[in-house]
């Protein structure tokens, strides 16, 4: 191998070895502080407090009416491990607290996919999944709910 070879090859091992650290390097930066004579950034109104979130292994309160409920959107997991939808909806009672969650299940990339109802006592809420007591088989073989408009 000629030196000019060598060099061109050691020189492209520099560049790529050294690329990442110099993405990392620019992420971690400090930001400038700002000039003086650069206007103050306005005053930001005062923040209520994010809402505290249902502890783990409980199945969680409504939101209050006109919110949206915390639970929506979650990943569910079966008793098995696989996850088996998402949250889709939730149904309160007139106290608000959860009656059951309504997961979309089954179908391949949104088609075919079936609304199914968990009722109360059958999920349990871990941080930012729902882990449910049942299996994969048991909540295909769930009926069918009809979604609301």
């Amino acid at each position: 191998m000629s030196h000019l070879k060598l060099a061109h090859l050691v020189g492209a091992v520099v560049v790529l070895m050294g690329t990442p650290w110099l993405a990392a390097s620019a992420q971690t930066q400090a930001p400038s502080p700002p000039s003086p004579s650069a206007p103050a950034p306005a005053a930001r109104p005062e923040q209520a407090p994010p809402p505290q979130a249902a502890p783990p292994g409980t199945p969680g309160k409504s939101a209050a009416p006109g919110e949206a409920n915390p639970l929506l959107r979650m990943a569910v997991f079966s008793s098995d491990g696989s996850k088996v939808g998402t949250v889709q909806s939730v149904s309160t009672g007139s106290d608000g607290a959860v009656k059951s969650i309504h997961i979309k299940t089954g179908g391949f990339l949104g088609f075919g996919a079936r609304l199914v109802a968990i009722p109360e006592g059958r999920f349990t809420r871990h941080g930012n999944n729902i882990q449910l007591g049942m299996t994969a088989d048991e909540v295909s073989r769930l009926p069918e709910v009809k979604e609301r408009s």
